[in-house]
């Protein structure tokens, strides 16, 4: 049987390009953690990994949405107390005017409620980066200010609409933490300021006690004005409560979104992942057979005609 005399040299070459590729493989693997670097080194893992990681982008997206709800249910939450502290006062204010006599006093009354009107409407424009709060989906700002000469306000008007921005924050769940300023359809989410549905309309209230405070109206106050401020502040309180189930629900929803980040990454990373010590052990293998294979390939090349004639 003849053999050629390159078939050695040819068939040590292939060998240590094997070699060569085996330790290259490996020394990725070491430094990057990564057991597989294309489909071909693992289908099955691949398509796994590509399977969490499209669930995990999705993930990222409804972390994101959650985190500006709850952003958005702070600053809800910072104007509601705010107008509720208004709220409280006014009606302090209706109870004290039945006790005072003097008309001065209640002229006093009636310019701080006047005030306090207007920065109840600034309250109730608060915005939440670029977005107003309370006033739907309409971009406008909710509330628009009317007043006379002497500074006197004489009506205030809702610009907003009753619709709200939802996000997605789970798969084929939305939610909002929005909060509309003015309803009164009777249905659908309760309005901040109006609501036909429970009584509200703080700014029609609050112009109703300031006109009676200055005309000395206390019968009205007692028996009209006091009322009507205890729906104000009944809804309020409402929308703290509804406030509070808000954030709860978001934190949750938070939590949940966080868990399953961490669960995805766990199946990438037994999916994809390599076992540093196993590889290690594999990689110092591979390169004791490179380095066992250039010393004996030397050696048979080394040899001539004349070795074996001996």
């Amino acid at each position: 049987m003849r053999i050629s005399f390159n078939s050695f040299p040819d068939g040590l070459v292939d060998q240590l390009g094997g070699l060569m590729s085996q330790q290259s493989k490996l020394q990725i693997q070491v430094s990057s953690g990564q057991r597989i670097k294309l489909a071909e080194d693992d289908p099955n893992a691949m398509s796994t990994v590509l399977d969490a990681q499209a669930e995990a982008q999705a993930t990222n997206q409804y972390q994101t949405n959650v985190a500006r709800q709850q952003q958005l249910a702070t600053s809800n939450y910072s104007a509601i107390k705010s107008l509720k502290t208004l709220s409280d006062r006014a009606s302090e204010i209706a109870t004290l005017a039945g006790g005072v006599k003097s008309t001065a006093d209640t002229a006093a009354y009636a310019k701080e409620i006047n005030e306090m009107i207007k920065q109840a409407v600034q309250f109730a424009n608060g915005k939440d980066r670029d977005s107003y709060l309370f006033g739907g989906t309409s971009g406008a700002q909710p509330f628009a200010l009317t007043t006379d000469d002497q500074g006197t306000v004489t009506n205030v008007t809702y610009q907003g609409n009753t619709s709200v921005n939802q996000s997605e924050i789970a798969e084929g769940s939305t939610f909002s933490a929005q909060v509309i300023g003015s309803n009164t359809t009777g249905a659908g989410s309760r309005g901040l300021i109006t609501d036909s549905s429970s009584g509200a309309d703080f700014f029609n209230h609050l112009v109703s006690l300031r006109d009676n405070l200055t005309a000395g109206n206390r019968d009205l106050i007692a028996n009209t004005d006091t009322l009507q401020l205890q729906h104000d502040g009944d809804n309020f309180i409402y929308h703290i409560g509804l406030n509070g189930a808000t954030q709860s629900r978001l934190e949750t929803s938070a939590s949940v979104l966080k868990d399953r980040t961490l669960s995805l990454n766990s199946q990438v990373s037994a999916a994809a992942g390599t076992d540093i010590a196993q590889t290690v052990v594999r990689l110092t293998q591979a390169q004791t057979a490179y380095q066992a294979a250039i010393q004996s390939s030397g050696k048979i090349l080394s040899l001539s005609l004349m070795d074996y004639l001996r």
